[in-house]
């Protein structure tokens, strides 16, 4: 089922594999992307798309990305920005949000992160900010704010990684999702290992999740594997599913 478009996003950044990267996955959760590999280039693009967000790389081969974002500032764009750099220095920090940044994300990051974030911005300057934070499906429950997790009331203790999957599956509850786009979605976008550990923390997920037991029942399982296909979350289709 396709999804509507929830926005429209530039993604400026001179490495060709992390434009695709980003691009491919903005595209698959439902956003439509513009590219730029230079801070020129990002210029043009950004005037002509108008976009609700920007997803910036500091260091471009022209013009660095917080020259950009000061000049599109000064033009009166207010679209917010997403900085990615490789350098975790609290002055490029402060410098991104002093030229008006709204957000800044170390490389190698995670995708699931960086998409998280990009719904939390805008969330916030699209005057949402009162919005649920809690993603749910049936009695299963994640707190975007808190990343806490319950089943049933009950709470859940996950790893990162399994938060990661976890958060991933319920972004596309009812959809089938593969092993490869699992591990492009959770993993490090550098991730070079055996799909086989998609299984593996299915399987963690399935007994913290799945395991649950209220008033001495097991709880109707919800995650479910499409053999030969992957692996999705949904509800039950009623309360006395099996």
């Amino acid at each position: 089922m396709a999804k509507n478009l929830e926005a429209t996003i530039v993604v400026v950044d001179d490495e060709p594999s992390i434009r695709e990267l980003l691009s491919a996955s903005l595209h698959f959760s439902g956003f439509e992307v513009k590219t730029a590999a230079s801070g020129g280039e990002a210029l043009e693009v950004i005037r002509d798309a108008n976009p609700d967000l920007i997803i910036m790389d500091v260091m471009l081969p022209d013009i660095d990305g917080f020259t950009v974002t000061r000049r599109i500032r000064q033009e009166g764009m207010e679209a917010p920005v997403l900085f990615l750099t490789a350098r975790d220095d609290t002055q490029d920090k402060i410098m991104g949000l002093t030229v008006g940044g709204d957000d800044y994300v170390t490389k190698p990051f995670s995708l699931e992160e960086v998409i998280a974030r990009i719904r939390a911005i805008l969330r916030r300057t699209k005057g949402e900010d009162e919005e649920d934070p809690i993603i749910r499906v049936a009695d299963l429950e994640i707190n975007e704010d808190s990343h806490d997790v319950t089943r049933a009331g009950q709470e859940i203790d996950l790893s990162p990684t399994e938060y990661k999957l976890l958060r991933y599956l319920m972004d596309n509850e009812g959809r089938v999702v593969s092993k490869a786009q699992i591990l492009d979605h959770v993993w490090q976008y550098d991730w070079g290992g055996d799909a086989a550990i998609v299984e593996s923390y299915i399987s963690y997920l399935r007994k913290k999740v799945d395991g649950i037991t209220v008033d001495g029942k097991k709880v109707t399982p919800l995650i479910q594997t499409k053999r030969g296909i992957g692996y999705m979350i949904r509800a039950p289709r009623s309360s006395s599913a099996k």
